[in-house]
């Protein structure tokens, strides 16, 4: 037996877990050089959901984090999360964006290389992973870690073997959700050693509670390396925390050798971070969930999913949209839940509950994966559900990023155009995130509030008419009602109004006025939840008033035109 080394996680996944991954550099920066004094296998850092938080959110260039941080910490490794030919984006990305991507990435500052596919779909990580290697960083090939009928042993071995013969430099069982139980951490951890002669990370969320367990069964099975969070950013959502595993170790075989006087330092350092991002920290986030066994949503997209809910209007139905997710999972072959996928089939479960009928509404991401465009599901999909959302349209059966076409030249020559390139970087932020890089890269983004406006707090508890949609014969009535004693302010009502079925910010408008559509037809895109929504024609007809343009922010019931 060995030491245990541990990958500290608190300035990626665990504010991604429990701040919904809201960060801001600065208030990583005082802390950095003491985080990397402590002796840690690495810090990760950056990768997930921070690319596209940083220029969403906190009006932040990613890269630049990645810069500052690497001048802060210098002796330990800073580690990143890739998600494969999907880097940190939803989709599948060109063979030659992705090379770009990685290369810079190493250039900027990551040293270590986790990169997992959602599918467990080994054909997707090859390029990510001789790229990595031809710049001499060290890549460490992750597992999704999931439970299924067809997620077995076997299965994780088989993977495993193929990543090592790629030339992976260690090994990580990622359970993104906290699923793993202490049996099959031991079980898992003892095969891979027995078989692999890599290091191997186990890492585990507390969504569940077991992790802590499961960490020390992994330690008993030889374990080399395991993440954790400093304590106030721990538990929950997170990760088990750092202090305490350093201290159960403590004159054991796996002692850590680290200093808790300074780990005691840095979780001071971060109480008061926590505090001040109380505001954007969820309680869902924060408890331990047993429910998480039933429908096995990971840690950020727990936070994540609460948010959209609360964007929506529609937090109350978290419940509801929580059963549907094992549901929509099993609909579509038992895939991990990890992002992209966790974001696929969330997004999918809340469409399914707030349109009141399943697969009514299906995203452009979704029936991308029921046509193979993101890799192989582990299990045949349901025939049903994969007729309603395709029709006669076949799957493929090649490695979906054989089917694009290189693309970096073309959109250096767009971002180029737009009078958005500064750095070669800015043209791969324009590339993973068209839409919003060009506003960030612009300069017309700004950084989201982590306090509610004063005014809104102190407002009266009556905010104004309630709308209500109701349909007749395909006509739609858009009427507000007011209680009585109270000033009917205005009374609207839109026959052959397109509406909008929930917040988002219109991505594309597809047709204009005059022109003759029909029914089902999609006349607008949305994109709400990091997903692209199709927007149909209710009728047949000829659209008579663009209510909306391309950038507008809408809102659910929203009138976004009008066809007679």
């Amino acid at each position: 037996m060995s030491r245990v080394r541990l990958t500290e996680v608190a300035l990626r996944d665990a504010h991604q877990s429990l701040m919904a991954t809201r960060m801001r550099t600065r208030d990583m920066l005082p802390i950095a050089e003491d985080l990397d004094s402590v002796g840690y296998f690495s810090i990760e850092a950056w990768g997930g959901a921070t690319f596209d938080a940083c220029m969403r959110y906190l009006n932040e260039d990613p890269w630049e984090r990645l810069r500052t941080l690497k001048k802060h910490i210098t002796e330990t490794p800073i580690q990143m999360l890739l998600r494969g030919q999907n880097l940190v984006g939803y989709r599948h990305y060109p063979d030659d964006i992705v090379e770009k991507f990685v290369e810079l990435s190493a250039k900027n500052g990551v040293d270590v290389f986790r990169i997992f596919d959602a599918l467990n779909d080994v054909r997707n990580l090859v390029l990510s992973i001789k790229t990595a290697k031809r710049m001499d960083a060290h890549v460490q090939g992750a597992i999704c870690y999931t439970i299924s009928p067809v997620h077995t042993l076997e299965s994780y071995l088989k993977m495993a073997e193929e990543l090592v013969a790629l030339g992976c430099d260690s090994l990580c069982i990622k359970d993104m959700a906290g699923l793993i139980s202490p049996k099959d951490a031991y079980e898992l951890v003892r095969a891979f050693k027995r078989e692999f002669d890599v290091p191997v990370c186990l890492h585990s969320h507390s969504t569940s509670g077991m992790a802590p367990m499961s960490h020390y069964a992994a330690c008993e099975a030889g374990v080399d390396i395991l993440d954790t969070a400093i304590s106030p950013l721990s538990g929950g959502a997170s990760h088990p925390p750092t202090e305490s595993l350093v201290a159960a170790l403590k004159g054991t075989p796996y002692d850590t050798g680290l200093d808790l006087n300074l780990l005691a330092k840095i979780a001071k350092y971060f109480r008061e971070i926590r505090e001040k991002y109380s505001s954007v920290m969820s309680p869902i986030s924060e408890r331990v969930d047993v429910d998480v066994l039933v429908y096995q949503l990971p840690g950020g997209m727990l936070s994540n999913l609460v948010s959209q809910l609360k964007e929506q209007n529609a937090l109350k139905k978290f419940e509801e949209v929580l059963r549907e997710v094992p549901k929509v999972r099993k609909d579509l072959g038992y895939p991990p839940l990890v992002t992209p996928t966790s974001q696929i089939v969330g997004t999918q479960a809340v469409l399914n509950v707030l349109m009141g009928k399943r697969y009514k509404n299906v995203t452009k991401e979704v029936r991308n994966y029921v046509l193979g465009y993101y890799g192989k599901p582990p299990a045949p999909i349901d025939p049903v559900v994969m007729k309603h959302i395709v029709g006669d349209d076949m799957p493929i059966t090649c490695r979906p990023a054989d089917l694009l076409e290189p693309e970096y030249e073309k959109v250096r020559k767009e971002a180029e155009e737009l009078g958005i390139v500064s750095k070669e970087e800015d043209i791969l932020s324009y590339a993973l995130y068209p839409q919003i890089a060009v506003d960030f890269l612009k300069g017309n983004l700004k950084e989201e509030p982590l306090e509610p406006p004063k005014e809104a707090v102190s407002s009266p508890s009556y905010i104004g008419p309630m709308e209500y949609r109701v349909e007749v014969d395909n006509d739609v009535y858009i009427v507000k009602v007011e209680p009585l004693g109270m000033e009917v302010k205005t009374q609207e009502i839109v026959e052959g109004g397109v509406i909008a079925s929930m917040k988002g910010t219109v991505l594309r408008v597809k047709v204009k006025e005059g022109d003759n559509v029909l029914e089902g037809d999609v006349v607008a895109v949305i994109e709400a939840m990091k997903m692209e929504n199709d927007v149909v024609a209710p009728r047949s007809g000829v659209v008579k008033k663009l209510m909306v343009s391309e950038g507008d922010v809408v809102n659910p019931g929203d009138v976004m035109m009008i066809i007679e």
